[in-house]
């Protein structure tokens, strides 16, 4: 059999715009509910969420019923033996956090590929490979490998052009939050220099010709990066979604 497309990887290559939720609360029931309302991809943050390696596969599993889609775990950090775990159980996009220098990119790159491309080690019995049933797996595996590299600190958006040029990175992604503390402004996501930070960012990457991502609660904020070129776009997340409906339910009762 053929190795599964990667959806996600082809649309963000053409341009298209690509919709998505963050997973915090673990589980596959959850994971396969947000799939089944019909975003594009459904992000299982495994780096803040109380999440370990293991619980991704019943995740993975639970978004494959829902084909149009793609699921993308966020690693814990940059590490090489992490990333494989993952790919082995069948992620096919990887986010990597904080990515703060083009070598950091390029650790990142060679952990997604099997030598002598990277450094990804072989498994024929995996999930990845159906278990052995895929055709030339090996060889064809980095076609449908999508690496999203975070930048989140002064010194990542000081390298995003080296990193935005290297083979292998597939697309970027800002983080607020990090990159706020970052600047000097922990907690104010709204600080106009960070906002400045990140339009410009954007604006390279997009002059660069690599897809880029942000995740914002803030409307206006997030169509603004979307008119400069967002295509990877976040638009919510499972506990904030609860946490706004259980207010709003609680205040409409006691009013």
């Amino acid at each position: 059999m053929k190795n599964p497309e990667n959806r996600l990887k082809r649309a963000l290559a053409e341009g298209r715009m690509q919709l998505g939720i963050w997973h915090t609360f673990g589980g596959s029931v959850n994971a396969e509910l947000l799939a089944s309302v019909g975003y594009d991809w459904v992000l299982l943050d495994t780096e803040h969420a109380a999440v370990e390696v293991s619980e991704m596969l019943a995740c993975l599993q639970g978004i494959a019923a829902w084909p149009e889609t793609s699921p993308v775990v966020r690693v814990s950090d940059n590490d090489t033996a992490l990333i494989k775990r993952h790919l082995d159980q069948g992620a096919q996009s990887i986010m990597v956090p904080n990515v703060r220098s083009v070598d950091e990119a390029r650790r990142a790159v060679a952990a997604m590929h099997y030598g002598p491309r990277g450094v990804r080690g072989a498994a024929g019995l995996t999930r990845a490979t159906r278990f052995g049933t895929v055709d030339d797996y090996a060889t064809t595996a980095s076609n449908e490998l999508c690496l999203i590299v975070q930048i989140e600190s002064p010194e990542g958006l000081a390298a995003l052009d080296e990193i935005a040029a290297l083979d292998g990175v597939d697309a970027l992604f800002i983080g607020p939050a990090d990159l706020s503390a970052a600047m000097g402004y922990p907690g104010n996501l709204g600080a106009a220099p960070v906002h400045a930070a990140i339009l410009d960012a954007i604006a390279r990457a997009k002059s660069a010709g690599i897809p880029i991502g942000i995740l914002t609660l803030d409307d206006a904020f997030r169509a603004e990066c979307v008119a400069a070129g967002v295509t990877l776009n976040a638009v919510g997340v499972d506990m904030a979604l609860l946490i706004d409906g259980a207010q709003a339910l609680l205040a409409r009762e006691r009013g």
